[in-house]
């Protein structure tokens, strides 16, 4: 039967092209971020609505104090205007308070929120995904662009939208004073929308190239540091300032040309507004001189522009940090968009089989010119021994990497227990095979809590009863090799113990389930004979029903299998005798 997902892994390796969209359409999707905090959002809302109009009444409240008292010399209704617009003056103090520590609040929720999201998204997807992105840009991109998102949310928004009601406000006032003279003060708002409207795809992809250029800064940090011991090794240190000069150089250069097209907006705003401005004040004077005006009314007039204008000073600046956002959110949704290729068909039936594991017709290849298995067909029973042999990239990783679905067949199909892998959830299928990889990693903690990674049936015992059930797979031994046991301190991931003691951890994690199908890929090559033979022993001593699968270059290794595979060119083929699979390898060198 052929697979279904025919090559959809490769789907998920590199990030797809994201679709082009408007920024009202990045805005909506924006906004959908906010979740369980609509409520507060509404509230923040509310108050922005109330400081910008107790804003707004001021001007209103100054002008008419102006032609009412002051130029008919009336100082007591200028005291109670005083009074009056003091008491705004608090009042919008108070509102603009409230709404900052929401919009804050709201901002450090949805970040929280939205981290969460994309790193539950990146657990979902396949291996393959993060063998094509690099890990610094991944997680450049949930700290640093996430965090750019949050700015606008909690900092930006607030301005953003205080400003836009501003202006509104600002622009009915004015109109409603004097139409003539407020639409030709308004007029250079048009060429500045016009300005707007054309200059921001540009400045986004300016800030989309400048976040882009971070993530290969953090990644190529990242790579350099974790292989800094082969850089001091071979001291090329060289190497290493010449690799990070030119990322940092690049990134340098990003950063510029994002700083230019951020700080674009601001001095042609400041010029509109200056022209608003004279507008008014030559408008105004003439009309005042004809009758036609009052000078509280210029008052106000002038109070409005400014609060018109002002506003537009500020979304110059607060512009560049929406089209940061927005190209953040690009980036953030290359990764939500991604889907997982390893999905979990429905079970259609169980096939009556001896066999523990089957491999049906099965293709696969990482990329369409290059195929690393050809139409394999193999049979796996309970409780035996089976080597996998061959020369470097004959594919016997990748048959293992199959075998525990971190990758999906091109064609074919995996049985286990005589069902499709594919239709086992994670949790049924990481019960049944354990997997011990040549370079094991560990996580900061203790020795226990390495062990019960994984192991969550073992999770709320205590320490006497785990070590009965280490005793029972004969694993407790291995623990005297550490001073503190169980308890052992483990940092970073796995500093100052030796590969054979991280190897030793694995081996236990792996073991305690007792899974049905155990691989080792290389699992002693970096361990000394010492230990290769205690842990062999203990493979040995695993139940009758348990299937060791074991890949090694190392022919002492396989000795005792009961059956040796040999992998290369796209076949896996019996082998034969011990004799026989040394003359094949020993050919497959020679042609590789």
């Amino acid at each position: 039967m052929s697979n279904n997902n025919s090559h959809a892994h490769r789907g998920a390796g590199a990030f797809q092209p994201y679709e082009k969209v408007s920024t009202k359409v990045i805005l909506t999707r924006l906004m959908t971020l906010v979740g369980q905090e609509r409520t507060n959002l509404f509230i923040a809302i509310f108050f922005i609505l109330l400081n910008s109009g107790l804003n707004l009444i001021a001007p209103y409240l100054m002008g008419h104090a102006v032609d009412k008292f002051v130029v008919t010399h009336q100082y007591e209704g200028l005291i109670k205007y005083s009074i009056i617009l003091l008491c705004v003056f608090l009042l919008a103090l108070v509102s603009g308070y409230t709404q900052a520590q929401l919009m804050g609040r709201v901002g450090q929720r949805m970040m929280y929120n939205l981290r969460n999201n994309i790193f539950s998204k990146l657990q979902e997807l396949p291996i393959e995904f993060f063998n094509r992105n690099k890990a610094g840009d991944l997680i450049s991109r949930v700290n640093n662009d996430t965090d750019k998102i949050n700015q606008f949310f909690s900092q930006s928004l607030v301005q953003f939208m205080s400003s836009i009601f501003t202006m509104l406000g600002a622009g009915i006032f004015l109109l409603s004073i004097n139409t003539e003279l407020a639409l030709a003060a308004l007029a250079p708002a048009v060429f500045i929308w016009i300005f707007t409207r054309t200059v921001s795809p540009w400045v986004k992809g300016r800030n989309a190239s400048s976040m882009k250029s971070t993530g290969g800064l953090s990644a190529e940090i990242q790579e350099s540091l974790n292989n800094f011991k082969v850089i001091v090794a071979f001291n090329r240190r060289d190497y290493f300032r010449k690799k990070f000069d030119e990322v940092n150089t690049e990134n340098y250069n990003s950063a510029i040309k994002a700083g230019i097209a951020n700080n674009v907006f601001m001095p042609v705003y400041g010029f509109s507004s200056n022209i608003g401005q004279l507008v008014v004040l030559s408008f105004g004077i003439y009309l005042i001189s004809v009758g036609q005006f009052s000078v509280g009314l210029l008052i106000s007039f002038l109070a409005y522009i400014a609060q018109f204008y002002n506003p537009l000073r500020q979304i110059a600046a607060l512009w560049a940090s929406f089209q940061v956002a927005l190209a953040g959110w690009d980036r953030i949704s290359q990764i939500m968009a991604e889907e997982s290729s390893l999905t979990v068909i429905p079970f259609t039936k169980r096939e009556e089989s001896p066999y523990l594991l089957s491999f049906r017709n099965v293709s696969f290849s990482y990329i369409p010119e290059k195929e690393i298995l050809s139409n394999v067909s193999f049979d796996l029973e309970r409780g035996k021994t089976y080597a996998f042999v061959g020369p470097t990239g004959g594919g016997k990783t990748t048959t293992a990497s199959l075998m525990s679905r971190l990758y999906d067949p091109n064609a074919g199909e995996i049985l286990l227990n005589g069902v499709d892998i594919r239709s086992l959830d994670a949790s049924a299928r990481t019960a049944k095979i354990g997997f011990i990889l040549q370079e094991p990693f560990l996580f900061t903690g203790t020795i226990r809590d390495n062990i019960l990674y994984g192991n969550a049936c073992f999770i709320d015992l205590t320490d006497e009863e785990l070590m009965k059930e280490l005793k029972e797979v004969r694993l407790d031994g291995l623990l005297e090799r550490f001073d503190g046991g169980l308890h052992a301190e483990i940092k970073g991931t796995g500093e100052g113990i030796s590969l054979g003691q991280k190897q030793i951890i694995a081996f236990i994690r792996a073991v305690i389930r007792r899974p049905e199908l155990l691989i080792l890929d290389e699992a002693t090559a970096n361990i000394d004979t010492v230990t290769e033979q205690l842990l062999d022993d203990i493979l040995r001593k695993l139940p009758d029903s348990t299937t060791r699968i074991i890949i090694a270059h190392r022919l002492n290794t396989i000795e005792s299998a009961d059956e040796i595979y040999f992998v290369n060119s796209g076949a896996v083929t019996k082998a034969g005798s011990m004799q026989d699979a040394v003359k094949l390898l020993l050919h497959g060198k020679r042609e590789s």
